[in-house]
């Protein structure tokens, strides 16, 4: 069974066409979890008229996206967790390559094209323009986990939860807790068109704006998660 986990807030422009590329790949006994923020636009409505026995609409009230994350994870059932963002689109080979890969990993993250809000191509290759370390000391420092291109087992999900405070993002503590419990594989095939608009909640594709003293303290925080994680 697989759960895919999309967080959602004030998304009405995407969200429909992002869950039907979604829900095209699911099988009946696959579900796609939901959880809004408080949107305060029209997501909601567009999600309810969806009449699909495999979604799953529930509430996580203006906590932020770390927290909407972590609230759509604690509500999946399945074997396999995929993360989704609300305004992408996935490739219709996505769920196939991941299960495919998954074979043989706890925890895949997949390239995907970067696109403009209109879903022309701006970026051939997400880990080319981030230049992704594969290397799990490397990506310890600069993250190559992008959240959208991410899935796992349950084995790297009971791991991962619950986040502990103060994470910078969840999936740079999901990626970096599957690569130093699990097995980890980068795969190369695009499944994702990545979209840009200049609204969107993760800014994984532009340069950091983080003050050093900034990421000096995500970086703390984060050692401090995975040494309590490993000692527990």
């Amino acid at each position: 069974m697989i759960s895919v986990c999309l967080p959602t807030y004030n998304g009405e422009k995407y969200i429909l066409q992002q869950i039907e590329s979604i829900l095209i790949q699911l099988s009946d006994i696959d579900e796609l979890i939901l959880s809004d923020d408080g949107s305060t636009d029209n997501t909601c409505n567009i999600i309810k008229a969806i009449k699909d026995i495999r979604i799953n609409l529930i509430t996580n009230p203006t906590n932020g996206v770390i927290s909407n994350v972590e609230n759509a994870l604690m509500n999946a059932k399945g074997d396999f967790i995929f993360l989704s963002d609300q305004d992408d689109i996935w490739l219709p080979n996505k769920v196939s390559v991941s299960l495919t890969a998954l074979t043989n990993s706890d925890l895949i993250i997949s390239d995907c094209y970067i696109t403009d809000k209109d879903l022309n191509i701006i970026g051939e290759s997400f880990f080319k323009r981030n230049n992704s370390k594969r290397n799990k000391w490397k990506a310890l420092i600069r993250n190559s986990y992008l959240g959208c291109c991410m899935a796992f087992n349950r084995s790297v999900l009971n791991d991962a939860l619950p986040f502990p405070t103060d994470i910078p993002m969840h999936d740079i503590w999901i990626g970096n807790v599957a690569a130093f419990r699990h097995k980890v594989s980068f795969i190369d095939d695009k499944l994702i068109y990545y979209r840009r608009h200049g609204y969107n909640a993760s800014t994984a594709a532009e340069p950091s704006n983080a003050n050093i003293l900034s990421q000096i303290k995500f970086r703390t925080t984060l050692f401090i998660g995975l040494i309590k994680l490993f000692i527990k």
